[in-house]
Order: structure tokens, then sequence, then C-alpha cells
């Protein structure tokens, strides 16, 4: 099946971005073997999102495979035989993008730091330059495997107007008006967690910043103040996978 010429351009071209995602977090350390999701929504398609095929591993999505479905989770065009979506890990998504006009891109993770700090009770703390970036990040308590749709309005009013928030006992969520401004918030937020678990490891006394410096640098950090963030470094990702595997793009 030739996807590419049963889609309009704009879609092949959010696809292509969205293989790129998916191929990008297993290189970072931030898969799940077949499990999360990273979904976007198709320009031009209102209430149409793409999805990975439930079975294939991030470094086996392609632009092609990517499956489409609609807010409810309902498969509408599948090139994929065999393999459907995961429904259940699909009912954050489909509230985040339900409730959010501004968001285009969703990111889940289970990463080994992201689960670490979201059991901590402290939560993210602002060790970090990195970390200072999420000084106001908000917290969705975990409510079991995700699979209740009545836990969707709870999520959603936890996560506010916010582009990121740590799914408590759970892992890490991002959502952003794109690709490229998605992977970049999950690629620091995960760094944040990373540098925290390593600086508690230590089992010393660890150096906060004062109280002002946190919220100046995180009013640095916003993209309306500097600009938005992956924007700049999204081509440079492409290219980093184009030398190792270009196959996202088929």
């Amino acid at each position: 099946m030739n996807v590419k010429e049963q889609v309009s351009a704009a879609e092949w071209e959010a696809r292509v971005d969205l293989a790129a995602a998916y191929r990008l977090m297993p290189l970072f350390g931030m898969s799940d073997l077949i499990y999360n999701h990273i979904t976007c929504s198709i320009p031009g398609e209102q209430g149409k999102l793409l999805i990975n095929p439930y079975g294939f591993m991030y470094e086996e999505i392609t632009a092609s495979s990517l499956v489409t479905i609609d807010l409810a989770g309902n498969i509408l065009f599948n090139p994929n035989a065999g393999y459907g979506v995961n429904q259940a890990g699909y009912v954050i998504h489909g509230a985040v993008h339900a409730a959010r006009e501004d968001v285009h891109c969703v990111i889940h993770t289970h990463s080994r730091a992201g689960m670490a700090v979201a059991a901590l009770k402290c939560g993210l703390l602002p060790l970090t330059q990195t970390a200072m970036r999420f000084a106001s990040i908000p917290y969705h308590d975990f409510e079991g495997p995700a699979i209740d749709l009545a836990e969707r309005e709870r999520l959603v009013q936890d996560l506010g107007r916010a582009d990121a928030m740590v799914l408590r006992n759970h892992g890490l969520l991002v959502a952003s008006a794109d690709i490229p401004q998605a992977f970049n918030t999950i690629y620091w937020l995960e760094m944040a967690c990373r540098a925290q678990v390593d600086a508690m490891a230590c089992n010393t006394e660890l150096n906060f910043a004062r109280d002002e410096v946190v919220k100046k640098t995180e009013h640095l950090y916003r993209p309306e103040v500097r600009r938005p963030h992956g924007i700049l470094e999204w081509p440079a990702m492409r290219r980093y996978l184009d030398r190792r595997d270009p196959s996202y793009k088929t």
C-alpha cells in the first residue's frame, strides 16, 4: 500500500515528523518496548490523529505505518494488517487532544528516571537550570492503569494550560503545539529527572538556588520570552536520524 499517494502533502509531512519522533525516543532512552504513544493531529483534518500501531517497537515506526484514529480512538485508516491501536493507553492522549485546541502533539513516557521522580513525594525539584524550566509543573495522582474514561476530566483539569505534567507513580506527559516542541520538552524534562535522580543518589545535601533565581530562570525559559522550544533543533534531529537510518521517512 502506497500511503503517501493516499494522503495530503501536509499529512505526509506530519507522518514523517511523527515517525522521526518515535525513532528518536529509543535513541535517547525514552521508549518502553511496544507501549506508550506519541500522537499528533493531522493538519486540516479536525479530530483526526496519528498514532503508532500496537505491537511495533518505536524503532520500527515509519511514516506509512502510522494509524489514523478519531478522538475516541476509533480506527479510520490502518495500513498494518494484523495490528490495531492500544485503546487503553490512548485514554490519556484522547483526553488532552479533545480538551486543548492549542495542542497538536502529545507524548507520554514510562522512562526510568521519569518514573523515579513520579514516585517521589517531593516530585521534580528545581535542582538544575533544566529543571527550573519546569518549576511550576503540575501533577496528576495515580488512579491505576489509564483505562477509565472518567479519569479524563481529572487529568485535563490537573494539566490545565501547562505543556508538561508529572503523572505520579506513573510517568511523564507532554502536550505541545507541534512535534518539534513536544520532543524538545520531553527530552529536557527527562534530562531534569535524570539529573535529580543522580544528585539524590549521592546521598549528600542538595544545593538549591534562591527562589527568586528559580522564578527568573523559569520565566526566561518561557517560549514567548525566548522562542518556541525545539524549532531550531528539529532539522538537526532529522539529520541525526538520516545519518543512522532514514527509513523512518518511508
